[in-house]
């Protein structure tokens, strides 16, 4: 009894422990199941969020492969086939968005493009001075003029913010003609491509017999009534969105398409009211009712950028080829990855839309192969060849204003560095102003944004910004100035430097004098243009406290230190006394800013950076006979900065000093040719009492027919006489080496002339021998140089011409030995 007892306890314990130990093992071998499959499918394993930086989203959207249609990429291709797209452009916001896409579709492209342009007459000019100074290879481009068609959709209830300009999208059937084309690409401005807009077109291709337009869906809910709408006008589902749009023209038209949409929008306008989004909405109520005539393309051919988009369920899995900123906010929506969309967008806009002149293109030009390539020369890179163009994009901000008859326009023109100087004389000047920027693709953005916060100018529509893009090293002073004086809406202009900042109402005070005098024709006014000595000097508010700076030395006439000959016919010691206008008589190498009517001559653009830019303006003035009329009671002030880069290149270039002879000389040829008007003494030699402190160069004899060519009024001619017989006019002709302790500190430049009383050797003696390198800042019009150094000048300069042997040297005139010193101690 007892042993049973015993081996039926001891049992109950074995199955115990039996049990214990099998789930045990059950439980060890799940647990490592478990890590069997977690080990092996570890990799397959969604990994955590994380925030990615710009370079890593670029490179998701770019590395992504599921959109590429490989089939049609791969295809057999007409290189020369024309993609036709139709845009509407109206408005100045909506001209930079439309510089910004060109960019982008020149930047994908590999087939011409001709583009139809729905415009008004302020995009029309702005538009074709865009591409005709682009001179983009294979761009076409048709215009149609906004006001013939408005009338077709102005009577359209519509609240887009728009207005009607935002539904003349459905007329394109009607504006573009099937004899042109029969399939056309409408897109919105406020586009950025991201891919070659060929495999859009080759879309078409996929639609049926019965489908005539192609648009993505809608990336946002708006049509299902969940946003700010509540009774949205009907669509299917989530709708479709218009940005982009693929018409088959040919089908449209069969089925009679004005008629189609203008029907239903009468009825539909009756239930829904107003069209809040314009030609959309009225798409969508199409679709509705005919959806057989809808092709619905990938949502990566729009990808939409509106505060509400849920676009990133597309972008996430394919590469957005269209990236859509459908927003009023544009670029400052707060959609999700909107910084990072931003950044692209800030690419396009920044980069340098000059290269596309020069991109290669798989289609042959046969055209401009046939062209015959110009030959350049040297002087190219210093003078504006024939035929080059500035690519110029007009008002890129929004300009308005109502002239009367008196009206002036302040015209002047800068680069990216001076850019602060617009706030210093918009403080100033009350009256419409003109800016034509120098700046790259990069410096736009910026100055754009400036401008926008700027809080002198972001709230004026009455300044008028051009954007004249930089192109080779030197400042095209002249295009900048025409830019100007080409695109103003007043009678008259007052063509001034930036660098200047005018008196305190001289806007007020120039239309009283203009409305005194009647009309300006034939005539300038002047307007004295005086300095400040010292950074830091204020603008004197009138007159009595000018004379009151001048007297102390604060402030002196313009140039006068420098180059006295550019301002000196505007006599300023009479002007100071001088209570009325009085004329005065234009001499040579005479500068002045002036105040004429806008249908004055334009600028000669062929003179490019330092040298003669505004003096050639003026003396085409006197050719046409003008008259100069000083105005006793106004001034401007000119604020000192530093030595501009073109005047450095003068400076150091023998080659384009050359050049700007060279010009010279075909300028004023030009005017005998067109006014019978010669100029006998503008590079003759000057009387000592005129041009005092400069060298001369050597008198011909006067029997004789020989012809000189000089680089400069200040520089001895090298004869050609010599070099015909084989030999050389040197310097040490003409010249003594001036006996100095220290042989090894000569330079070539340490002699002096053979007559004794020369006052170079005077100067130089006095110096014992050695003049001190002083450099001095100068105006961008300060149009000469004083520091040649004539070894360097001969040797560049050898003439071919015939020159007598007896040559002799004219003395200068100079009154104060200490000033001439002063000045001839700049000379090396």
């Amino acid at each position: 009894m007892h042993d049973t007892s015993v081996r039926s306890v001891y049992r109950t314990r074995q199955d115990r422990r039996f049990i214990i130990e099998s789930w045990l093992i059950l439980i060890f071998l799940f647990v490592v199941t478990i890590f069997i499959f977690l080990y092996v499918n570890i990799h397959n394993l969604p990994s955590p969020p994380r925030h990615k930086g710009m370079r890593q989203f670029v490179k998701d959207l770019y590395d992504n492969r599921e959109f590429s249609p490989k089939d049609v990429e791969f295809q057999p291709r007409n290189y020369c086939e024309i993609i036709h797209i139709g845009l509407v452009c109206s408005g100045y916001s909506s001209n930079v968005h439309f510089h910004a896409l060109s960019k982008s579709l020149l930047l994908t492209r590999s087939n011409p493009i001709h583009l139809h342009l729905l415009v008004d007459s302020e995009s029309e000019i702005i538009l074709k001075t865009l591409f005709r100074t682009w001179q983009v290879p294979q761009i076409f481009i048709s215009y149609y003029n906004i006001k013939t068609w408005l009338k077709d959709v102005r009577w359209v209830p519509n609240s887009h913010y728009s207005g009607n300009y935002g539904l003349l999208k459905l007329i394109f059937p009607k504006v573009v003609r099937s004899n042109v084309t029969t399939k056309l690409l409408v897109l919105d401005t406020d586009l950025l491509l991201n891919g070659d807009i060929y495999l859009l077109w080759k879309i078409f291709n996929e639609f049926n017999y019965k489908q005539a337009i192609g648009l993505v869906e809608n990336q946002s809910q708006y049509y299902l009534g969940k946003l700010n709408k509540a009774h949205p006008w009907p669509a299917l589902g989530t709708g479709f969105n218009s940005g982009v749009l693929l018409y088959d023209l040919e089908k449209m038209n069969a089925f009679r398409w004005d008629l189609l949409w203008t029907n239903l929008t009468k009825r539909l306008s009756i239930v829904y009211g107003q069209a809040d989004l314009g030609d959309q909405d009225i798409i969508n109520g199409l679709i509705v009712e005919y959806p057989d005539i809808v092709f619905r393309l990938p949502c990566y051919w729009n990808t939409q950028m509106s505060d509400k988009s849920q676009s990133s369920a597309c972008y996430k899995s394919h590469k957005p080829m269209i990236v859509h900123w459908n927003s009023p906010k544009k670029y400052d929506v707060t959609t999700r990855d909107g910084d990072k969309f931003r950044g692209l967008a800030n690419a396009i806009f920044e980069l340098d839309g000059n290269w596309f002149r020069r991109t290669p293109l798989m289609c042959e030009d046969r055209e401009r192969a046939a062209l015959p390539i110009p030959m350049g020369d040297d002087c190219d890179q210093y003078t504006k060849p024939a035929g080059a163009f500035y690519r110029t994009l007009l008002f890129f901000k929004e300009y308005r204003y109502v002239a009367d008859e008196n009206d002036i326009t302040y015209v002047t023109h800068l680069s990216y560095d001076r850019l602060y100087l617009m706030e210093d004389i918009a403080k100033v000047w009350s009256g419409p102003l003109s800016f034509s920027l120098y700046v790259t693709d990069a410096e736009l953005v910026k100055s754009m944004r400036f401008v926008s916060n700027s809080l002198i100018l972001k709230d004026r529509t009455d300044i008028a910004y051009h954007a004249v893009f930089r192109e080779g090293d030197l400042y095209p002073i002249n295009v900048l100035r025409n830019t100007g004086l080409q695109n103003v809406n007043t009678p008259f202009v007052f063509l001034i430097d930036v660098d200047f900042v005018p008196m305190k109402n001289l806007f007020a005070i120039l239309k009283d004098n203009i409305r005194s005098m009647g009309d300006l024709k034939q005539k300038a006014l002047i307007v004295p243009a005086f300095a400040a000595t010292s950074a830091g000097t204020d603008v004197p508010s009138n007159k009595i406290e000018l004379i009151e700076y001048l007297d102390a030395k604060k402030i002196r006439p313009f140039l006068s230190d420098v180059w006295t000959f550019g301002h000196s016919p505007t006599d300023f010691a009479k002007w100071k006394k001088e209570l009325e206008p009085y004329k005065v008589t234009w001499r040579t190498d005479f500068e002045p800013y002036i105040v004429v009517g806008r249908d004055v001559v334009r600028y000669d653009e062929r003179f490019l950076g330092f040298g003669w830019n505004k003096v050639s303006h003026i003396m085409e003035l006197e050719a046409q006979n003008y008259e100069f009329v000083v105005l006793s009671d106004v001034f401007i002030i000119h604020q000192p900065h530093q030595t501009s880069w073109d005047y450095i290149m003068y400076k150091r270039s023998s080659l384009y000093r050359r050049c700007l002879q060279t010009l010279k000389h075909k300028f004023v040829e030009g005017l005998h040719r067109k006014y019978n008007r010669t100029f006998e003494d503008w590079n003759a030699t000057k009387t000592p009492s005129r041009y005092p402190f400069q060298r001369r160069k050597r008198d011909a004899v006067a029997e004789t027919t020989t012809t000189l060519y000089d680089s400069t009024d200040y520089y001895l001619v090298w004869g050609g006489k010599e070099k015909a017989e084989g030999r050389k006019e040197y310097k040490k002709s003409f010249a003594k080496k001036i006996q100095d302790s220290s042989p090894e500190n000569r330079k070539e430049s340490d002699y002096y002339y053979y007559d004794s009383v020369h006052p170079y050797n005077a100067s130089r003696m006095a110096a014992g021998g050695h003049v001190k390198n002083v450099t001095f800042l100068s105006s961008e019009e300060h149009d000469y140089d004083y520091d040649e150094d004539d070894e360097h000048f001969k040797e560049v300069h050898d003439s071919t011409t015939t020159i007598p042997d007896n040559i002799t040297l004219v003395e200068e005139e100079v009154e104060n030995i200490d000033e001439r010193s002063k000045i001839l101690s700049n000379i090396t």
